[in-house]
Parts: C-alpha cells; sequence; structure tokens
C-alpha cells in the first residue's frame, strides 16, 4: 500500500447503519399500501410479503444482486394478486425509496470523505440501492458503481473490476474499505485490490479468512492509517 491513487468505499453499514433504515422503509411501504391498495395488505402480512422476495429471487437467480428489480417484481405481484394490476409499482417504489434514503451518516463521514476526496480517486460502491444525491454526499464521490450496474454484487469479482476500472488507477493502487469481511475484504482481496476493514463494533476477524492490510473502527481513520502506511 505505498502507491495507493484511488479508493472503493462500501456504503451500508460502513458510513452509515442500515438496518433500521430499512426497517423503517419497509414498514412505511406496508402503510402506505394499506391506505391506498387495502386489498393488498387484507391479503399479504409483512412477513408474507417477505416470503414473496425470497420466491421472487429463487425464480430469477441471475437477478439476486438487484434489488430493485426484485422489490419491484414483488411489488407488481402483490398489485395483480389483489386485482389492482402494476401500475402502482412506480409509486410505491418512491414510498420505499424516500425512505430508504433518509439514513444518518456517521459523524466523521463527510469531513473525512471531504478530505479524502482532495488526494485520491473515491468511488462508492454497494449491492444496495442507495441514492447518494438524496442522501447528500454524491459531491463527495468521483463515482459510483453498484451490484444493479456492474451486473454482479460484492463479494463477486465482477463489481470490484467495474470500480476499479471507475477509479482509474490499477489492482494495486487501490484499496476497498468496507465493514463485510467477506462482501467487503475477501471479495476485494480475490479481486486483487487492497483492502481496509471497518469494525466499528469490535467484533474479532473471523479466524478462517485472511487478515485484510488494515483495520480502522471508522471511515475516519482511514486517512491516517493510509498516511501511515505509505511513508
Amino acid at each position: 500500500m505505498k502507491d495507493i491513487r484511488a479508493i472503493t468505499i462500501d456504503l451500508d453499514d460502513t458510513l452509515w447503519e442500515i438496518h433500521p433504515v430499512i426497517h423503517r422503509a419497509e414498514q412505511r411501504l406496508y402503510e402506505w399500501l394499506g391506505e391506498h391498495y387495502p386489498r393488498i395488505t387484507a391479503m399479504f402480512s409483512r412477513e408474507a410479503i417477505s416470503q414473496q422476495r425470497l420466491a421472487v429471487a429463487a425464480e430469477f437467480p441471475q437477478q439476486n444482486h438487484d434489488y430493485t428489480f426484485l422489490r419491484r417484481t414483488v411489488i407488481g405481484r402483490l398489485g395483480c394478486a389483489a386485482n389492482y394490476g402494476d401500475d402502482l409499482v412506480d409509486a410505491a417504489m418512491e414510498v420505499f425509496n424516500a425512505m430508504r434514503n433518509d439514513v444518518s451518516v456517521f459523524p466523521e463521514v463527510r469531513p473525512a470523505l471531504a478530505a479524502l476526496r482532495e488526494k485520491y480517486v473515491l468511488v462508492a460502491v454497494t449491492n444496495g440501492n442507495a441514492d447518494l444525491k438524496r442522501i447528500g454526499i454524491d459531491g463527495l464521490f468521483h463515482h459510483f458503481v453498484s451490484a444493479r450496474t456492474a451486473g454482479a454484487a460484492k463479494p463477486a469479482q465482477r463489481i470490484f473490476a467495474a470500480a476499479v476500472q471507475a477509479g482509474g488507477a490499477n489492482l494495486q493502487q487501490t484499496v476497498h474499505v468496507g465493514d463485510h469481511p467477506e462482501f467487503d475484504v475477501q471479495g476485494a482481496r480475490s479481486a486483487g485490490l487492497h483492502s481496509v476493514w471497518v469494525n466499528r463494533s469490535g467484533q474479532p476477524w473471523p479466524e478462517d479468512l485472511p487478515r485484510p492490510d488494515g483495520i480502522v473502527t471508522h471511515i475516519g481513520q482511514l486517512q491516517g492509517l493510509l498516511d501511515a502506511m505509505q511513508r
């Protein structure tokens, strides 16, 4: 890690906590369906809708990386099952996406990214469907790569290859930063990138995986780690 020029950065659970956000978004969508399409919620509980998502994922394994496709397909099928048709899909997705992108970035994120952007090309890389413009951090990144745009989700090499290409540096000049030991760290390693693990909760590193090149507790420590490693 002596000549790092590009940093690929995971989003969910690296820059903000995602599980409460998804829970709120799904709850708001369910409430909205009950208000506007009550036959759907009369027919399907939230648990039943979750089972529908699993069924769609099993039916379209080649699309499992595309959460937007899966969710749109499920909503369309719910509408048809309740004799509403699938015209509700766009409006329903807008309700979900508004809440899904109502995130609280960790306090160190904005100043850390702003400082890193002065020295490195920053590429956001996500398996999810976050909208950086809605969240208000699109100006802190140079490029954005998602599982949907890359055609594969982490830890697949394909999404990392797309991120490296976007960053404009070679593999050894690129470091990936993320919270997930397998999807982020091991995925990056297998694709030929350097890796830094963001371990906010102080979890032990999985013994069955090779260790990352560096470990930080939050993104605000990344600049210091890179400076130290490149001396």
